[in-house]
């Protein structure tokens, strides 16, 4: 490792340092988040509520599907409102009809603007002072601001329940009939809805932001971009431009070209290993990936139609067995699991290979099991969503079998914990083929980086467990973007860069020292703006400045490595040229410099579109957020996870030749269907949500009135055409997978023989 030392050394400090800010100020998470009270009291000392009451109403929350139906602190769902931005609203207004009765006995909007004026000055005074005793842990609340809580929460009360006033709102917010039937649960759901918008609303200090950073903007009590928003947005933008400045500087004055390029083997080196039982045992793993792939993209369709209908699918009542919530729930689960079933599909292929050709004792067995415990845990949490939002689990069991609420993470925590068994089983395997490889004598940075992003990938997503049922919600957030965002958009990054580079050093199409000297150099890249920028996610989660500085200063420098990936999508182009062979391997390739433009549009472009704390205080919460999770997810790491199948399939399928005319359609589709989904739908109504949320407050921009205009509605029916063309590419792409899979047999061709490959 001594000819790479200087980069193992950039890596090392890279981690100390990022891991070093995420740690630190991840105690500041804890130790500033929003108090939640013992007690809610009158002036007069009546209790109203207590901190459990509070937490009730999260768990009620989250039983109905929690960030799958609307979102709090604008994380979450799109079509609902934020349920935070509008309690937040809906009491206000409350509260000024009461003022102007009791002071001038007219409605607010009868009074003329001098006194209009007036009384949004003490409806600002009301709301942003401070009342929470912290010594007695006590929230005091005024009459005038009861009544108007009264108000606002026997409107959730009824739209929770089946009140037939409001039956055409919840079909606006896609919510099914009576989602919540007992009204006690009711009652806590409004309390926790409460408690968010007291955050929004109360300064930490008099004269400073709101818990908040004075989100969502809401312009009758002054919430509106902090000073240190606006700094921090700018020197955002002054260091991308300066990253990007120095890479280009170093990519032409540092790089090596004296390095020729290796000749390519007559043969593919990867055909003349004997297959071993454990990859050959992988073509269930490629029918589950398509298979999952499949049903993401079809349920993807009918929860995007909900945004149409509400409650029905061209006319049929279906919300009340598949409502919104438990669709979506399924859509972004089952794309989480397709896409890690085909990484890990990947590393079970390279084990072997690694292992000089052989597989460990009992690898076969073992790559079985993790097989069909994965299937459990697919149907077992998918089971589990539809009994917890039906409303027919125990709500003391929801958490634990059901839902948590938490997008991303929405999978009950038993089915958590076997997630997380499996992948852990998974770097047991992988372990088992790689320990062997790190004894032999030789250069072993490739190999040891590879290990590292293994290791990390079996542990990370052990952050999930760091918080529970009741966890305070700013804390939560803090755990679950480890997951989301580094665990995923981290090392996940670095597994498949990495992988990639040992694949193609294996093929002869690079020397080592490039596939190694590259691979080190994007780790430190990815990881150097990834770790601390999981803090963009933060800014308005209830922490404070220096979170919201810390992720806007690195979040910027996750966007400066994406700029290079144009050069590295005409190196992929250029393998499939190196040698005939090659033509066996381009719909792999081609999945790879998809991905590579995807990572460079959907994660570079439209991910710093809502990076800055600026562009994010106004656009959190509204549809310019799933363009960048749409183009990046699938964009990014579903055509990875698609390439690593179509590579493992060419591999465990010697005999298949890819149909080009049924690939060539596949790949096309995907991508033009893609593009049409975020350019002519989800994009624009986000660009006309944002012009809402800046003029009048994001209540407005996510309100049953503005989200049913007809240009909105005009531009969601649109969509169909971007989703149709989309399915049609994935039903390409997955019947060659299942022709290969099923009608190809797994054993090598005659001219086959053992001859492993050099790790």
């Amino acid at each position: 490792m001594t000819h790479y030392r200087n980069l193992w050394w950039t890596l090392i400090a890279v981690l100390a340092v990022t891991f070093a800010l995420l740690g630190y100020f991840g105690t500041e998470v804890y130790r500033k988040a929003p108090p939640i009270p013992d007690r809610v009291v009158s002036e007069s000392g009546q209790v109203l509520m207590t901190g459990e009451d509070i937490l009730d109403g999260q768990t009620a929350w989250q039983s109905v599907g929690g960030m799958q139906l609307g979102s709090i602190w604008g994380h979450g769902a799109y079509q609902a409102p934020d349920w935070t931005a509008d309690w937040l609203h809906r009491e206000l207004v409350a509260w000024l009809d009461l003022e102007a009765e009791q002071r001038y006995g007219l409605a607010y909007d009868q009074l003329d603007g001098e006194r209009q004026a007036l009384l949004r000055q003490a409806l600002k005074q009301a709301y942003r002072a401070n009342t929470f005793d912290p010594e007695q842990s006590t929230l005091v609340l005024s009459r005038q601001r009861i009544e108007a809580m009264a108000q606002a929460a026997d409107y959730y009360k009824r739209l929770f329940s089946d009140d037939p006033a409001l039956r055409g709102t919840r079909e606006s917010y896609a919510m099914k009939e009576d989602p919540l039937p007992s009204p006690e649960r009711r009652q806590a759901l409004t309390r926790f809805f409460f408690w968010t918008a007291w955050a929004a609303a109360t300064e930490r200090t008099p004269g400073e932001a709101t818990y908040t950073n004075n989100w969502p903007h809401e312009p009758l009590i002054g919430n509106v971009p902090t000073a240190e928003n606006i700094v921090w947005s700018i020197v955002s933008v002054v260091l991308l431009i300066a990253g990007i400045g120095f890479l280009i500087w170093a990519w032409a004055f540092l790089r090596r070209h004296d390095e020729e390029e290796p000749t390519a083997p007559a043969r593919d080196p990867l055909t003349l290993i004997q297959l071993t039982p454990s990859q050959k045992a992988l073509g269930k793993y490629l029918f589950l990936v398509v298979a999952l792939f499949i049903f993401q993209v079809f349920i993807g369709a009918f929860t995007a139609h909900y945004t149409v209908e509400g409650q029905k699918f061209y006319g049929l009542d279906v919300s009340r067995w598949f409502p919104y919530s438990l669709v979506r729930t399924w859509h972004i689960q089952s794309a989480l699991f397709w896409i890690a079933t085909g990484f890990l599909a990947a590393g079970l292929f390279l084990a072997p290979i690694i292992n000089g050709g052989k597989d460990p004792k009992f690898q076969k067995l073992g790559v079985d099991i993790l097989f069909w415990a994965l299937v459990v845990v697919v149907v077992g949490s998918f089971v589990g969503n539809y009994l917890a939002i039906a409303q027919i689990m125990p709500a003391h069991l929801n958490f634990w079998l059901g839902h948590q609420g938490y997008e991303y993470v929405d999978l009950g925590r038993l089915w958590q914990i076997g997630k997380f068994t499996g992948i852990a089983f998974w770097l047991v395997l992988m372990m088992r083929g790689i320990t062997s490889a790190l004894r032999r004598p030789g250069e072993k940075s490739l190999l040891a980086l590879l290990t590292a992003s293994v290791v990390a990938i079996g542990l990370f997503y052990g952050a999930g467990f760091f918080y529970g049922e009741r966890t305070h919600l700013s804390i939560m957030e803090y755990w679950r973007w480890w997951i989301v965002h580094l665990w995923v958009e981290g090392f996940f990054e670095v597994f498949a860069t990495t992988a990639l580079a040992f694949i193609f050093y294996n093929l002869g199409l690079v020397s080592r020292t490039m596939a190694t000297g590259a691979s080190l150099a994007s780790a430190s890249l990815f990881l150097l703006g990834g770790v601390p920028g999981t803090f963009h996610h933060l800014y308005f989660a209830g922490t404070t400045t220096p979170v919201m500085a810390v992720g806007a200063t690195f979040s910027a420098l996750e966007v400066v490595p994406l700029i290079v990936l144009g050069y590295e999508a005409w190196e992929h182009s250029r393998l499939r040229e190196r040698s005939p062979w090659m033509a066996q391997l381009r719909w792999p390739l081609s999945c790879f410099i998809a991905v590579a433009f995807w990572n460079m549009l959907g994660a570079g472009v439209f991910g710093f579109m809502i990076n800055p704390p600026i562009s994010l205080y106004y656009i959190q919460g509204l549809n310019t957020t799933p363009v960048h999770a749409h183009s990046a997810l699938f964009g990014v790491y579903g055509f990875l996870a698609l390439g690593f199948t179509l590579l493992v399939l060419r591999y465990i399928r010697p005999n298949l030749v890819f149909n080009n005319k049924l690939m060539g359609t596949g790949f096309w589709l995907l991508n033009i269907g893609l593009v049409l989904m975020v350019t002519t739908s989800l994009l624009p109504i986000g660009i006309i949500q944002f012009q809402a949320s800046v003029s009048e407050g994001l209540w407005y921009a996510r309100s049953e009135g503005f989200m049913q205009q007809d240009i909105l509605q005009t531009l969601r029916w649109i969509r169909t055409f971007g989703d149709v063309v989309f399915m049609l590419g994935a039903l390409a792409v997955a019947w060659q997978v299942v022709l290969g899979v099923i009608l190809h047999r797994a054993e090598p061709s005659p001219e086959q023989h053992e001859q492993p490959a050099s790790p």
